[in-house]
């Protein structure tokens, strides 16, 4: 019997988070029969200029191989047997060069398969035209002008062509770039026709793809409390089970490792995002403020709450450009003082090297950096790990030419016998590599035109040109401002006892997400951790500002430090270049909770107490 839209739930699962994810996933999905869609994201703005690199090399590549010669060619049959499509953006630069390998995959393995692939998104052919305009594009976080050696540039496409595919029967979709959760919202607008006007459905569909869109970071991993999460080794992959009104619930496959928890899908939701109040997609601006997440039974959490308004009118586009080179060597230093011999180390590495380079003619590192890794050089002031007898130094350059960088790593193998005692565990000789940086910025929905290429045919993708403005004020009540005083009975605590966390990346800028683990815990969190005391505990990481953000559905906080990353994952020399230890590193700081709610904290070695959202 056929159901109703208004009956009928559609079963979605994320098979991957990024190019490089486990290869269980997708068959562990398929194998579950919990499913009728599987979806992939395969593409962080580092892979992108990876591909990109791979397409000026073999015109046959720019894609995510992994996608066709892994995952689909062990579901492959199934899916078609058990009627699931598939939606995924491993097409990267070149979607069209990724449909082929897989229609050969398909024709190797005697299924029939409708592929239909999504264009659109590159900007290249765009960027002269670009630089001569009357305003030339600005990096949205530091407002310089567009660099000379952009080596990829493409848009953020949203979830209107996903739709276009699957109505127009695609068994596979495949796209370039587009938002992560897109691959997700276009199916659920394509299953219960859900209109462009359907702004709090989009956000709520949207929301949905973000749960999905990193993979096992849904059902434990990465979870602040990791020690409650059973069975790692076979740990489950997200499915969301959506309705028409776009509430849904998260849940994994059964048998399956991992825990599916509010806590844990609090932390995704505030994972990688800005303003919670307004976070713009193609297809929609969203709001988070007041989502709210219940507890349907053992790894069952229904999601519901998302609110939307009109989406902008320009794209977000992401493009990565080559500014010189990189390289870091790494030695292992053991013994008493660990830490400054390996600091001496590495100044004394640098300081030799610059000298030959100036008896070259060559100029100066651009940047340089030293890192004592096991030895909580992160913390900064608040390490606590100086007797170490064990360290790692990360020696990290950059510099305009590639000899330079050789030249350097010539000269790291000979402090093993030069200088301190202890030194081993050199690994081989560090190899140089072009240095990508990431440049972002706005362009206008006009300029592009994203298509669908299916059975032969072209079908042109209308997308509402969105508002100029695009945000208005949130539409949930004002944040609470009331701030609970510990009073004098009153003990300190980590935060990590008093909260969970998670930590992420948007170009320059780090944003931690911070959650309550109880209700009554929130005001005097709200007291303590003020944007002032946050920039101060991590001030030798982020040289911008930070802004809190409220997130009163789940009793949470973001915090949005720029300037956090020394210029970006792919610039940045830090080991932690996309800022995934900031949370802990935050959640080591002293907050004052009062003794009588004690028993709402997370006891020391012990389970978590007050899960409840």
């Amino acid at each position: 019997m056929n159901l109703s839209p208004q009956q009928r739930t559609v079963r979605i699962g994320g098979a991957s988070g990024f190019w490089g994810d486990s290869s269980v996933g997708a068959p562990q999905l398929v194998a579950s029969g919990q499913i009728d869609y599987l979806v992939f994201d395969y593409l962080a703005e580092l892979t992108m200029s990876i591909l990109a690199a791979a397409r000026q090399k073999n015109a046959a590549l720019g894609y995510a191989t992994d996608f066709v010669t892994v995952a689909m060619r062990a579901v492959l049959k199934d899916v078609v047997q058990r009627g699931i499509r598939v939606v995924s953006n491993a097409g990267g630069v070149n979607p069209q060069a990724c449909a082929a390998a897989l229609q050969t995959l398909a024709e190797e393995l005697g299924v029939n398969v409708k592929i239909a692939v999504v264009t659109g998104d590159d900007v290249m052919p765009l960027i002269p035209q670009l630089r001569e305009a009357n305003e030339p594009p600005r990096e949205l976080q530091s407002g310089v002008l567009l660099p000379e050696r952009v080596v990829s540039a493409n848009a953020y496409l949203g979830a209107l062509p996903v739709k276009a595919a699957l109505d127009a029967g695609a068994d596979v979709v495949i796209t370039g770039r587009c938002v992560d959760s897109a691959v997700t919202l276009g199916v659920l607008m394509h299953e219960f026709g859900w209109s462009v006007d359907d702004l709090d459905r989009l956000a709520a569909g949207s929301l949905a793809g973000h749960i999905l869109e990193c993979g096992c970071q849904a059902t434990g991993g990465l979870f602040t409390d990791w020690d409650c999460v059973p069975d790692w080794a076979h740990i489950g992959y997200p499915i969301v089970e959506c309705s028409l009104n776009g509430d849904f619930t998260v849940t994994k496959p059964a048998g399956t490792g991992g825990l599916v928890a509010p806590a844990v899908l609090a932390e995704q939701i505030l994972y990688e995002i800005g303003d919670p109040s307004a976070y713009l997609l193609p297809d929609v601006t969203c709001d988070f403020t007041g989502v709210t997440l219940n507890t349907e039974g053992a790894d069952r959490v229904r999601v519901s709450g998302a609110r939307g308004r009109a989406p902008t009118s320009t794209y977000k586009v992401c493009a990565t450009y080559v500014n010189g080179f990189k390289l870091s060597a790494q030695l292992t230093i053991v013994g008493f003082d660990a830490n400054a011999k390996a600091r001496r180390t590495g100044e004394a590495i640098l300081e030799r090297t610059s000298e030959l380079l100036s008896a070259r003619g060559l100029p100066p590192y651009t940047e340089t950096m030293i890192e004592m890794l096991g030895t909580e050089s992160c913390y900064g002031p608040h390490a606590r790990a100086g007797g170490t007898r064990e360290a790692v130094l990360r020696l990290t350059a950059t510099h305009r030419d590639k000899a330079a960088l050789e030249l350097l790593a010539r000269e790291v193998a000979p402090a093993g016998t030069s200088w301190a005692p202890g030194t081993t565990g050199g690994g081989g000789r560090a190899s140089a590599s072009p240095s990508i940086s990431q440049y972002a910025f706005l362009l206008d929905k006009s300029r592009l035109r994203p298509r669908v290429l299916i059975d032969g045919r072209t079908l042109n993708v209308r997308v509402p040109e969105g508002t100029a403005q695009g945000v208005a004020a949130p539409r949930a009540p004002a944040a609470p401002q009331d701030v609970a005083d510990s009073g004098m009975d009153a003990i300190e605590l980590p935060l990590i006892r008093v909260a969970w966390g998670r930590s992420g990346d948007k170009g320059d800028s780090s944003n931690i997400g911070i959650i309550a683990r109880h209700p009554r815990l929130l005001p005097f969190l709200r007291g303590q951790l003020t944007p002032e005391r946050v920039a101060g505990h991590l001030a030798h990481l982020v040289r911008g500002p930070v802004t809190r953000h409220e997130v009163p559905g789940i009793h949470a906080f973001n915090f949005v430090c720029e300037q956090a990353l020394r210029g970006g994952g792919m610039k940045s020399l830090r080991n932690d270049a996309l800022g995934k230890g900031m949370a802990q590193i935050l959640l080591a700081m002293p907050v004052r909770i009062p003794v009588a709610l004690l028993s709402l904290v997370r006891t020391v070695n012990g389970p978590t107490q007050g899960t409840g959202q």
